[in-house]
């Protein structure tokens, strides 16, 4: 700054110019300013090293600048920096919206090592301009330690990528998954600088997997330097080594596969039509066996309870992968990481997601694969208890069913006693270590035992055989499942904002009807009891008393008025998506085209922010008017 600065200033001067004198001069060019208004000052580290969970206000962790990033000097690290992009064509037109207003954009996301970073967003264009940093460690899971630096050896034997994903947001905050790719970083070592300056072709998801979705300049750097560098050789016969083992692994699996599926084949002909599913596809067209993409998931301190966790995953939005053309529903399952960065995905990702955590709270949890009602294709989680009892939980809405098996000789059960669960059919259920397939005479839910360690109602899977492509070893033959991020939304900022944004919107909703508005802030002060039992119902599953709520309405609802409510929740933040599905509800409807004598309106919103960027929107509409008979 001071060669560029002060060059033309002290240009052909032979005296030399005091520290104070060009601290002025900086000062006077505004220099001194800009630095210190890119300072960020945080006093919550006390010189220790950072935890996983970043909490700066939107989750974006950026680089060697971000003063949240302590370096450690006897530790080394890898430099990500995404410069810009290029040839993402079918974002040519991007910039064609409102002016001053980006219709949509793109956010980078990082996982390396149980390390997560988050880009800041930027403008979706032909040629996007990035310009981001993520400082990677690389001493994870006990290797490398303070008192040594991990050397080019040890480097070498570190076969984790790193797994981009570039997420597309647009105006309404609808989430698309643009890419998911896995970068190579080690041919980093052979630079005797250790830098290496490349560009990076990122391709599209799920049926454009083949086809480039744009390319982006990179540069990758350790820090510190390497003492030597590796040859080429070296590094591509480790690459090559890992990939003829993983793909060695990989085909005795699929051998005895085979093998087990043409075993229950000949138990029953009727077996080829159930939906035994042993290999999936994730968003790059990788078929993957199914127990691959679970494994046990803690949540540290983000989610205190399974049922807490059932909420959470509930709360994550669903969306069928999307088809070009007819021919029904396209079946993908995403990585775990791409599926939390986008918030969203389908039955199956919600599943697997929910078998984890529940996993990781100790509990003997299955995904299970069948059909709801109409033969539509489902997957859904179930716990078996050391009592045997059955319970399955619906990851998209986190209710749950007690199980127990009917009697198929028995009188058809009239219908307040039939099973309240929508399952109808079951082909397997699996987890991280295990797999079964129905064996049964009917693969029926309502009659279905589930005494998996049965060979004559259950066919297993040799569990060697699974854990030598699905189990922990050194080389991982899949991704590494990403830990949870905390909530990155300020929960009163949040819904304080909604509230407000709402008030504005019925206000102009009721002027064009003709019609005048009060607001009653202490009415809608009272609606808060009643939105956090909702919520705390939803969580635990138990229903906390609401006589106090009912007593405050009482007394704030003089004698002769008339009192309605009206609670719905929403999983995201969008006011005008709200108010536009409120105003669907013909109970809601009446409360805001409310006309009377002393009419007053009361809005309260409760915002519950869960792990990533999940939440939990109640909205509460109330009115009291004069009731004249």
């Amino acid at each position: 700054m001071l060669s560029e600065s002060m060059q033309e200033d002290f240009s052909g001067q032979s005296n030399l110019m005091g520290e104070q004198e060009m601290f002025n001069r900086l000062k006077q060019r505004g220099v001194v300013d800009n630095i210190l208004q890119q300072i960020q000052f945080d006093g919550g580290t006390d010189g220790r090293r950072p935890a996983t969970h970043f909490t700066d206000k939107d989750n974006m962790l950026r680089s060697v600048g971000d003063k949240k990033t302590n370096i450690d000097p006897s530790r080394r690290y890898l430099y990500l920096y995404i410069k810009a992009g290029k040839a993402f064509l079918e974002h040519i037109d991007e910039n064609n919206g409102t002016p001053g207003q980006v219709a949509s954009y793109f956010t980078f996301h990082i996982l390396f090592r149980g390390q997560r970073f988050k880009s800041r967003p930027v403008a979706c264009a032909c040629e996007p301009d990035i310009d981001e940093g993520f400082l990677l460690e690389l001493h994870k899971d006990g290797i490398g330690d303070a008192g040594k630096m991990a050397d080019a050896t040890t480097m070498l034997s570190i076969c984790d990528p790193i797994h981009v994903v570039l997420i597309k947001t647009d105006a309404s905050g609808d989430t698309t998954l643009v890419s998911s790719h896995f970068l190579e970083w080690r041919p980093v070592l052979t630079s005797s600088s250790s830098r290496l300056t490349t560009s990076l072709e990122l391709k599209g998801t799920g049926s454009e997997s083949k086809v480039s979705a744009g390319v982006i300049d990179i540069q990758v750097e350790l820090f510190p330097k390497a003492k030597q560098a590796l040859s080429n050789e070296v590094i591509t016969a480790q690459i090559q080594l890992e990939r003829g083992r993983h793909a060695e692994q990989e085909r005795l699996f699929l051998v005895y596969a085979k093998q087990w599926w043409k075993e229950y084949l000949t138990i029953r002909e009727i077996h080829k039509e159930r939906l035994v599913k042993i290999f999936a596809q994730d968003e790059n067209g990788n078929n993957r066996p199914v127990c691959s993409f679970v494994k046990p998931l803690r949540a540290g301190r983000l989610l205190d309870t399974a049922r807490e966790a059932a909420r959470f995953v509930s709360l994550t939005h669903q969306e069928r992968t999307p088809t070009l053309g007819g021919g029904g529903r396209t079946e993908q399952w995403t990585t775990m990481h791409a599926y939390l960065c986008r918030n969203k995905g389908d039955c199956e990702d919600h599943a697997v997601l929910l078998c984890s955590l529940l996993l990781g709270f100790g509990l003997e949890a299955y995904v299970c694969v069948g059909t709801k009602a109409k033969g539509a294709v489902h997957a859904w989680v179930m716990t078996i208890s050391v009592d045997g009892l059955v319970t399955f939980w619906e990851s998209l809405n986190g209710h749950r069913y007690i199980h127990e098996s009917l009697d198929p000789n028995a009188p058809p059960m009239d219908k307040q006693h039939r099973p309240k669960y929508p399952y109808k059919t079951i082909g397997c259920v699996f987890n991280h270590q295990s797999f079964y397939a129905n064996n049964q005479p009917t693969d029926s839910v309502e009659v279905c035992q589930f005494l998996l360690r049965d060979e004559a109602r259950w066919k297993s899977m040799s569990q060697d055989a699974i854990m030598s492509v699905c189990g922990s070893s050194s080389t991982p033959l899949w991704p590494q499942f990403p830990p949870l991020c905390a909530p990155s939304i300020d929960p009163s900022l949040a819904s304080n904002d909604l509230e407000q944004q709402l008030r504005v919107l019925v206000t102009e909703h009721r002027r064009d009807m003709g019609l005048t508005t009060m607001w009653d802030d202490q009415l809608s002060y009272l609606l808060t009891p009643s939105l956090a039992a909702y919520e705390t119902e939803r969580t635990t599953g138990l229903t906390p008393g609401n006589e106090e709520f009912q007593d405050s309405i009482k007394h704030a609802v003089p004698d002769g008025h008339t009192f309605k409510g009206y609670p719905i929740q929403f999983s995201h933040r969008n006011a005008r998506k709200a108010f536009a599905t409120c105003l669907r509800s013909p109970v809601c409807e009446e409360i805001i085209h409310c006309r009377g004598d002393h009419v007053r309106l009361a809005v309260r919103v409760r915002v519950y922010p869960y792990p990533e960027s999940a939440c939990a929107t109640w909205i509460m509409f109330a009115c009291k008017y004069k009731s004249i008979i």
